[in-house]
């Protein structure tokens, strides 16, 4: 996330997804839809070779049980350190 894009209130988490077609980044966002309560995606051309860029915002306080297991086993120290590759 650029730093100058200010951060999604507590309990909210920005979601990007790239793909190189429309529908395989649809698909990856209805998945994310049926975990969390979510925005309305916002789609983007993802650069020069093509693809899509999806955006959502999703509320973690209001996910459904698998999404809740995950989160609940997947707290840890690591898990607030962004990866090296991302933007």
């Amino acid at each position: 996330m650029n730093s100058a894009e200010p951060l999604p209130p507590a309990g909210y988490a920005e979601v990007r997804i790239v793909a190189a077609s429309p529908e395989t980044a649809r698909v990856v966002a209805e998945v994310i839809r049926r975990c969390f309560a979510s925005t309305e995606q916002r789609s983007y051309p993802a650069g020069p070779e093509g693809g899509t860029r999806l955006h959502l915002t999703v509320d973690t306080a209001r996910a459904t049980e698998p999404a809740r297991t995950w989160l609940s086993a997947s707290r840890s120290s690591a898990a607030d350190r962004p990866d090296t590759d991302e933007v």
